[in-house]
């Protein structure tokens, strides 16, 4: 047997698993110690090529219905009743990381904050640089990215963060997460000081940033374990579109979204060209 890969999602795995069984194709699924992700494995190893093929299909359109009727198709039911998660801390903990949630927390509290002290006096502290005595205060270039002016707002912003960013914290590391964010954050926001001054805010040009990295490295590097499901990255750029021809007259950050898709997907780019090449590079004698 040939392990193939891993999948934080036993409901999504077994569907893939059922796929391939209508192809002819025998996987078993076995479990890790990591809660909720199982390790996929091939018996025949001269099936290896096909099943890496059709893993590229899975890893760029994972919920498409066609795993779906192959689960029905093969007698079970894949639905999310299947799998029993507790919604309390520690399982928040295991299928994210503490990155993730140390910034879901310090955007709730700065949202707490601006609740009880009002928007201009949150603004006053955290803002973007509006002149070139602000330049010192380092952190008001990373700031804007945790103000939140309504609930919707933040709850939009903080399901995409969490969906992505847990994604990349759990399998390419916290200190990647890190420097997606950093970044992201700085030129986002950037961006939208262009055209707006100091008085814009929110987690979106991140969260754009960690979309682009996450869909480009679901396409050139499946095995990697993060993808992005096509119907989220159609509404993504649908969003894009209703704010920059302002189509129900919202107030959107849309040079903040359009930078930190471009930087995630430079980033991403730059990242699995160098994997790649690392990976094709002989070793050296000793």
């Amino acid at each position: 047997m040939i392990h193939i890969t891993s999948i934080s999602n036993p409901r999504l795995a077994q569907a893939f698993i059922d796929y391939m069984a209508t192809q002819g194709i025998h996987l078993t699924m076995q479990a890790t110690n990591e809660p909720s992700l199982v390790e996929l494995w091939l018996e025949d190893d001269s099936q290896l090529s096909r099943v890496e093929e059709e893993l590229r299909h899975f890893a760029r359109d994972p919920l498409n219905e066609r795993y779906q009727a192959a689960s029905w198709q093969t007698g079970k039911s894949v639905s999310f009743s299947n799998y029993h998660h507790n919604l309390n801390l520690s399982t928040l903990k295991n299928q994210s990381g503490s990155l993730t949630i140390a910034i879901t927390l310090l955007c709730i509290l700065v949202y707490l904050w601006v609740a009880i002290a009002g928007i201009p006096d949150v603004m006053n502290g955290l803002a973007w640089p509006a002149n070139s005595d602000q330049y010192l205060e380092l952190w008001r270039w990373i700031s804007p990215t945790l103000l939140h002016f309504s609930l919707t707002h933040l709850l939009f912003n903080l399901a995409l963060w969490w969906y992505f960013g847990s994604q990349v914290e759990q399998k390419i590391g916290s200190g990647k997460l890190f420097e997606i964010t950093i970044v992201s954050a700085i030129f986002s926001s950037w961006a939208q000081s262009l055209f707006s001054g100091s008085h814009f805010g929110g987690l979106s040009g991140v969260v754009y940033a960690l979309i682009g990295y996450v869909w480009l490295t679901g396409e050139i590097s499946p095995k990697r374990g993060i993808s992005a499901p096509r119907g989220l990255i159609a509404i993504s750029v649908i969003w894009l579109l209703v704010g920059y021809f302002d189509l129900f007259s919202l107030n959107i950050a849309n040079a903040a979204h359009v930078a930190g898709l471009i930087i995630g997907l430079l980033m991403g780019l730059w990242d699995n060209l160098r994997k790649q090449k690392n990976q094709k590079m002989p070793n050296k004698p000793q």
